[in-house]
């Protein structure tokens, strides 16, 4: 092999690794989720979402519910709280990727995990999936 040929192969190698890696990192996450929290958009559907898989978490762990009413204020944030408390997460009071993995991977998996219908609506990257 000359060398022309082995730089053409190195090359071709390293496009194909580059698209491969591409290709594994956006098949994991629900990455087009938005933030939900203050000062976010805050999507019903998302807030809903939010409020029921905690609610489940809750139940599970003899902490009181909130109403799933798909409104964001001071009880969902108060229950994010608690929920990245429980987990072990920084709390914030913000579903970002990371909490949002949490909760979809925690909560009633009829609509967390990432076949149930919440998980278009949740961010999620953080890995737990994986």
């Amino acid at each position: 092999m000359t060398a022309k040929s082995f730089g053409r192969a190195v090359l071709a190698g390293a496009v194909a690794g580059t698209a491969l890696l591409g290709l594994a990192g956006s098949a994991s996450a629900s990455d087009t989720a938005d933030y939900i929290g203050d000062g976010y958009a805050n999507n019903s559907q998302a807030v809903w979402c939010v409020q029921h898989l905690i609610n489940d978490v809750a139940r599970n762990n003899n902490r009181a519910t909130i109403d799933e009413d798909r409104i964001w204020g001071p009880q969902t944030k108060d229950q994010v709280l608690w929920f990245q408390a429980f987990v072990h997460v920084q709390p914030d009071g913000i579903v970002g990727p990371f909490t949002g993995d949490n909760i979809l991977y925690r909560g009633d998996q009829k609509y967390g995990g990432k076949s149930g219908s919440c998980f278009a609506y949740v961010p999620s990257d953080s890995g737990l999936f994986e």
